[in-house]
């Protein structure tokens, strides 16, 4: 017998004697509770995508290289709150007429319920487009607008392709044309449009990165004219800026949720009057001056279209391209004159 058995019956050859001898060995015991055993929480684990969305950075589960929707939304007072901005990989805000800006709003890796109003087109909107080898989608333009859209096949008009749009009731013309990316799609088979691209390339930091560089910038003023201004304010639970237009919470319609952006872009470029209706000639070439916005801080770029795209560059010799986080990003175009101080302001 080894020791270890030969200590065991000792042990419990003892055991036998001490309990013989206690009187209440005998007595029926109360049985005892069985132990609860708390429950082992396991650790969330993040979902993993196979796919990353071009134009955001984000994890998508099928690859995404159908080519981009560019929609003219528009900007006007009695349009607003407008259907599907909330929606976009990228939006540019830019001057057309007067005080009013036009948003161009980038569709592609997320599907609005609707999307507008839908408004009319400028040269520079048509150029900034194209640079995403995207549809243009709008309703009329400019004379110069049209002149270059003539016979284009990357172009669907309203005012010729009325099937494809409708006007809702509980708005006034020309506020109220709207559509939305199945009616678009249609009309891309229709005209027997090409349906896939080779998308542009934006460097993207990871998942989880943190900026601590540039200036703080938890609120951000824009003023692209004396009588129309809009704001972001930082929200630090959610990691993104919230939207604010003439003093006023910028939501979507379809949602009646605020609009959120996790990347802001503001850059000054050069405007000029064409005529007397106000429209522009807005250079959208660069080089020039700006401002990238990230989590609450701002940090100084210089900007230029390259390969059809602005994008943001830390140094003047514009060969070091800032990376951006995963999410949507606006892009806010406001005059260089008389200085870009006139037109932005952070603290």
């Amino acid at each position: 017998m080894t020791k270890f058995w030969k200590y065991a019956v000792v042990v419990l050859t003892a055991s036998s004697i001490l309990a013989s001898c206690n009187p209440l060995a005998n007595k029926e015991q109360a049985p005892q509770p069985n132990p609860v055993t708390p429950p082992v929480s396991e650790p969330l684990q993040e979902k993993t995508f196979p796919y990353t969305a071009p134009l955001t950075g984000m994890g998508v589960d099928e690859r995404i290289d159908h080519r981009p929707v560019m929609v003219m939304v528009n900007n006007h007072p009695k349009a607003r709150p407008q259907s599907g901005l909330d929606k976009a990989d990228i939006v540019y805000e830019v001057l057309s007429e007067g005080e009013v800006t036009r948003f161009l709003a980038i569709f592609h890796s997320q599907t609005p319920k609707m999307i507008g109003p839908v408004r009319s087109i400028r040269p520079y909107f048509i150029k900034l487009g194209r640079g995403f080898d995207s549809i243009l989608v709008h309703v009329g333009g400019s004379p110069d607008a049209l002149n270059t859209l003539k016979g284009a096949d990357d172009a669907i008009n309203e005012i010729s392709n009325g099937a494809y749009f409708w006007r809702e009731k509980f708005r006034t013309a020309p506020h109220n044309v709207y559509t939305d990316l199945s009616h678009i799609e249609k009309a891309m088979q229709a005209k027997n449009m090409r349906m896939t691209s080779d998308l542009p390339f934006f460097p993207f930091l990871p998942k989880d990165a943190k900026i601590e560089e540039g200036q703080s910038a938890v609120e951000i003023k824009i003023k692209p004219h004396p009588q129309y201004s809009l704001s972001y304010k930082y929200d630090a639970d959610k990691e993104k800026y919230l939207r604010f237009t003439q003093g006023e919470v910028h939501k979507d319609l379809t949602t009646d949720k605020q609009l959120e952006i996790t990347n802001i872009l503001v850059i000054s470029s050069k405007h000029q009057v064409l005529d007397n209706e106000g429209r522009r000639e807005v250079d959208i070439t660069g080089p020039g001056d700006g401002y990238l916005f990230q989590q609450g801080r701002a940090k100084p770029i210089k900007w230029v279209r390259k390969d059809g795209i602005i994008r943001a560059y830390e140094n003047t010799a514009l060969t070091k391209e800032i990376p951006l986080l995963s999410g949507n990003t606006w892009v806010n175009i406001v005059p260089n004159t008389p200085n870009m101080d006139q037109h932005l302001s952070f603290q």
